[in-house]
């Protein structure tokens, strides 16, 4: 079951990924990051309170949010700004780059994931897993080729750092997640993130982003952005309960989340109209099979 929630997850992660890629076109990057916050918890909140002041409503309920102390919440504010970081970082990538490139990039997490398995939780690789690492590897390197084609050097692009940075802090995140859902309610877990997100999120949005906000890309509304909200909220939630299964393994969910780059890049060939897509779709295919060898590893 927790496999097939995995894969629910990814294909509802794809279709984030495009809404966001939409949402950043000609926008400032940090307004729709906050809204994307704001949406998120807002989905949430009417969960919390009704757990909070009619427990009796959702009680014994997938949807129900234990109230808990701040012993608890603390550890769900080190998630937050772990997962704020990675999207800071990854959103303001995204807006500089193709999603072709972007996809394949972020396709290389569960890599990231398993060697920090390896180390934090004493995981060892297999062959079949070796395989996989070694592929993603080598997809990486030829992406890095197909983005010279579109005048993108890999070693002095700040916005492949970028991506490549929010990518570390999501691994370090699924990670993080492994260990919080050992202990704690996944929806507890989820809505709580996302409401401290809003409040991370304030005084970066009136510090750096309100007083130059006439020196840099204006800000236009666009509907995608509710968009963004309601796919995340949703993929995340079937992730947490993936991972809540006694015998769901991280490397796996982590892997086959990541195969939302298939959504992703379909729609940035179809709509987005990016270039160099046969090389690009040759990288693409070794991601796939690399994560198909960490799925026969990890079996």
């Amino acid at each position: 079951m927790w496999l097939l929630l995995a894969f629910l997850s990814a294909a509802l992660l794809g279709f984030y990924d495009v809404f966001k890629k939409k949402s950043l076109r000609d926008n400032a990057v940090l307004p729709v990051l906050f809204l994307n916050t704001l949406f998120s918890s807002l989905i949430f909140l009417p969960f919390i309170l009704v757990s909070a002041f009619a427990p009796s409503v959702l009680g014994g309920t997938m949807f129900d949010v234990p109230v808990v102390g701040w012993e608890v919440h603390k550890f769900i504010v080190v998630k937050s700004l772990i997962v704020l970081s990675s999207w800071i970082l990854g959103y303001f990538g995204m807006k500089h780059l193709p999603l072709t490139i972007v996809g394949p990039i972020n396709a290389t997490r569960p890599v990231m994931v398993l060697l920090g398995a390896m180390l934090v939780f004493g995981e060892r690789l297999n062959l079949y897993q070796w395989i996989g690492v070694l592929l993603a590897i080598v997809s990486f390197f030829m992406l890095s080729r197909s983005g010279k084609k579109e005048g993108i050097d890999f070693k002095h692009n700040k916005w492949i750092l970028f991506i490549v940075l929010a990518a570390v802090a999501g691994a370090v995140s699924g990670l993080y997640d492994k260990y919080l859902m050992k202990q704690l309610n996944p929806m507890l877990v989820q809505s709580w993130y996302n409401v401290y997100q809003v409040f991370i999120m304030c005084p970066i949005i009136l510090l750096l982003w309100y007083p130059k906000r006439k020196e840099s890309t204006p800000f236009r509304w666009d509907w995608t952005i509710i968009c963004i909200s309601i796919f995340l909220c949703a993929a995340d939630f079937v992730y947490f309960y993936a991972l809540s299964y006694e015998d769901s393994m991280i490397s796996i969910v982590s892997m086959v989340r990541r195969g939302s780059v298939v959504v992703s890049f379909l729609f940035g060939a179809l709509f987005f109209r990016e270039k160099n897509l046969k090389s690009k779709a040759v990288d693409l295919i070794l991601v796939l099979i690399g994560m198909f060898f960490l799925y026969l590893g990890s079996k």
